[in-house]
């Protein structure tokens, strides 16, 4: 029995458009001519290393074919900004989706060829452009819907082997015929053999997309879950605050008397004029922080006495009677998380004179503005409206930044994150509510 094969140049090609369709929605690590250039550099490489396999007997040409998912696997990993688990993820999907594509084409090509008086590669060509338009015009359709605007859904070694099962499984069985005839899964028939190919790709495509957006669906209540988690500490971390804060304040109300006690009974003039300055300290530490939002307040004091102790300067200029329509919890979660992410970076700042945070809130035209900034160092990087994160565990990091963007939403306003000279500056705008 004599099956024709696909061509090299339609498998190359269906490989290197499938991992490009899953490139465009994710960050890159290259842009502009250099991403051209290194992507036309992974399609010559493909099509020379399938078109160097063709002598090879079928048992060989499985091997061939893992080689080939692994310069898929490279050419993802150098040009995506993904960790390994993702871009493996990926390149099964891509390999699959390439799979599907190339035996369609070819089904279609086998089946009209004889009936259409045009040269062979005339047909080839023409089945190959309309077929690989359709296929991979609908695979980035459904894909950015999938996505929407997210990036691929990380994922465990576990997550991560179920999709390998779906995809050796499919690729295995579609190309059984091909190996061995004999088979009660296998056929000897050149279209049943073609038909088997494509319907079982087909079924592993559609199974991997259904386990895609199930990723997606698990990845967003992860997500959700860790916010709300967030949410939760900061405002235990706000009761905390609240009760030390008395505490101090009580302390600090007892100290006033006492010194009062003490002019009383002894008045020599250096006495006097230390409890004078003593006075005035405990004035100006009543007089601070007190913004009109008793919340505002409380988070304001206590990252205020953590900054002081670390050699911070945090200055806030704040209307804190313009938050009366938030939440408890997010007015802690807001500030909490905004000072928290400008002090985390400050203590990376080795010259103690340029440790500097300034929190402003405000109203403008019937719009809540809050605007934290702080001194910052080096390139921003932003992805999805996000800084990137240069930590290795890129999974739970960056949360306080969402969960400020979540709150924000919800309240119908918005989140933006900018550079601006030597400033890391967050801005909130939030619509007001009529009273």
């Amino acid at each position: 029995m004599f099956i024709k094969d696909i061509p090299r140049l339609h498998t190359a090609l269906a490989e290197w458009m499938s991992c490009m369709i899953l490139l465009s929605l994710v960050p890159r690590r290259l842009n502009g001519w250099r991403f051209w250039l290194a992507a036309g550099g992974s399609l010559i490489v493909m099509y020379v290393w399938l078109e160097s396999t063709r002598p090879l007997t079928s048992v060989f040409w499985m091997l061939a074919m893992a080689v080939a998912v692994g310069l898929m696997f490279l050419m993802m990993l150098l040009l995506g900004r993904m960790n390994a688990v993702t871009t493996a993820y990926c390149t099964i999907r891509a390999f699959l989706l390439a799979e599907f594509a190339a035996s369609l084409e070819w089904q279609l090509y086998s089946f009209f060829h004889h009936s259409v008086e045009l040269s062979h590669w005339m047909i080839s060509l023409f089945s190959m452009a309309v077929v690989y338009a359709a296929v991979f015009s609908i695979s980035y359709f459904i894909e950015r819907r999938a996505a929407r605007g997210l990036p691929p859904p990380e994922m465990s070694w576990r997550e991560l082997l179920s999709a390998v099962a779906v995809g050796v499984s499919a690729f295995l069985i579609s190309n059984l015929s091909f190996v061995w005839s004999d088979t009660p899964f296998s056929s000897s028939i050149r279209q049943e053999i073609y038909n088997i190919r494509t319907l079982v790709d087909l079924a592993g495509v559609v199974a991997l997309y259904a386990y895609h957006v199930r990723l997606y669906d698990l990845n967003s209540r992860r997500e959700l879950d860790a916010i709300k988690n967030i949410l939760q500490n900061q405002y235990v971390q706000y009761r905390q605050s609240r009760e030390s804060i008395d505490l101090i304040n009580r302390k600090y109300h007892d100290l006033k008397h006492q010194i009062a006690v003490l002019r009383a009974e002894q008045d020599p003039a250096q006495r006097a004029a230390f409890l004078d300055k003593m006075e005035e300290e405990i004035q100006h530490y009543e007089a601070q922080n007190k913004t009109g939002n008793s919340v505002l307040d409380t988070v304001l004091t206590g990252k205020s006495l953590y900054c002081a102790k670390h050699s911070i300067k945090l200055t806030a200029v704040a209307d804190g009677e313009a938050l009366h329509f938030m939440e408890v919890v997010d007015i802690c979660t807001v500030f909490g998380n905004l000072l928290d992410n400008a002090i985390e970076y400050e203590l990376t700042v080795p010259n103690k004179e340029l440790r500097l945070i300034h929190l402003e809130v405000s109203t403008r035209r019937g719009f809540l503005l809050i605007r934290c900034e702080n001194h910052f160092e080096g390139e921003l990087v932003l992805h999805q409206g996000l800084p990137s994160t240069t930590k290795s565990d890129t999974n739970y990091h960056g949360y306080g930044l969402k969960s400020i963007r979540y709150t924000a939403q919800k309240y119908g306003g918005s989140m933006t994150v900018s550079k601006e000279d030597t400033w890391f500056v967050v801005t909130l705008l939030i619509p007001i509510p009529p009273a």
